[in-house]
């Protein structure tokens, strides 16, 4: 099922206060069918808010929302094809685990035994066939979100709506459901918007992502798309692990200073700018290196280190390097890097936008 969100708008105004907070502005963007597409952005961005008018449980100030040929703006939930999974699961503690999957198959009033197979059916495609008779006290958290997935599959949807769902879950409960969620996705083919301030969670299993800021799309793309061409410093800052290392610098003549050191040329006029490093960007070189930074400590993380630096123009507290576990590395507090070209980002200081 293609989605369509054309102009999608939504204004929260508070009647006391007079004031008006948009939490989505001007969402325009086509999800492709079969995929899983990922909210991606920090609390308040947004993503929550999109979810819900994707749903119906919220109405759009402005704009439509199209499934396939069908506008379905107006639309009450129930009559979208949708299911949808909260990150609180939203289990009904007196009701078995069978109970729970089939009661909105009892609400579409589906005959008893078609009932009772689609159950099984979708307690199988997400591997708690056997758990069927137990009630969700006695269920892990893994468990439960499982069951809150196959309640939304039972009824067949044409879109999957995931809200946060992992965000109750411990590391290793994390890891493992997101991989089942992409496997369940895979099987049924299913349009699936999954909403989450993880950006490593959504990099890992969605085939497209949305990064949003204040209600307002700042890029769409395939992860690594995105990852190695960013469009403006606040997607390069949020995404990456560890993140990306953020220095003041200037454009003249063609060059790139930070500081007084030369890291580059350009084609770009002169101006003031931020110089984006990825962690990864940084080739030791301590005879020729085009940038010094001064060493705190190492961390060896096995087939890598992570060399922690300052340096007086970095945004931030620590630059963080990584590098070879064999390079051995200068006994002294100044280092210096060489950098490949493919891994440093250039942005416009006033309106951070990238410098092409």
């Amino acid at each position: 099922m293609e989605i369509t969100l054309k102009h999608l708008t939504k204004v929260f105004e508070n009647k006391k206060a007079k004031t008006q907070v948009v939490a989505v502005n001007d969402l325009d963007v086509v999800i492709p069918s079969g995929k899983l597409i990922g909210l991606l952005g920090p609390s308040g961005c947004g993503k929550s808010t999109t979810l819900f008018m994707l749903s119906g449980l919220e109405k759009p100030t402005s704009g439509n929302i199209i499934f396939g040929d069908d506008d379905v703006t107006d639309l009450a939930p129930e009559k979208r094809g949708i299911g949808l999974v909260f990150q609180n699961y939203a289990l009904y503690p007196h009701m078995t685990v069978e109970g729970n999957i089939l009661f909105p198959l009892q609400n579409m009033r589906v005959p008893k035994e078609e009932a009772k197979q689609r159950a099984y059916d979708a307690a199988k495609l997400v591997q708690i066939e056997d758990l069927l008779n137990r009630k969700p006290s006695e269920l892990s958290g893994g468990q439960q979100q499982r069951v809150a997935i196959a309640r939304a599959l039972v009824k067949m949807p044409s879109v999957l709506l995931l809200d946060e769902p992992l965000s109750n879950l411990d590391a290793r409960l994390r890891l493992q459901t997101r991989e089942e969620i992409k496997r369940i996705q895979v099987e049924t083919g299913i349009t699936t918007i999954f909403v989450t301030h993880d950006q490593e969670e959504a990099m890992s299993i969605c085939d497209s992502i949305l990064v949003m800021k204040k209600g307002v799309v700042q890029q769409l793309g395939a992860p690594q798309d995105i990852y190695d061409d960013p469009s403006n410093l606040f997607v390069a800052n949020f995404l990456g692990t560890p993140p990306i290392n953020i220095f003041t610098g200037t454009i003249k003549d063609h060059k790139v200073y930070i500081g007084e050191e030369a890291i580059m040329d350009t084609e770009q006029p002169d101006q003031d700018i931020y110089v984006a490093i990825r962690p990864e960007g940084f080739l030791y070189n301590n005879n020729e290196g085009v940038l010094t930074l001064h060493k705190q400590n190492i961390e060896v993380m096995g087939r890598d280190k992570s060399v922690v630096s300052t340096h007086p123009l970095s945004t931030k507290p620590t630059v963080r390097s990584i590098i070879d576990s064999d390079i051995k590395l200068a006994d002294t507090t100044e280092l210096k890097f060489n950098l490949r070209p493919n891994k440093v980002f250039l942005f416009n200081k006033d309106s951070e936008m990238r410098l092409r």
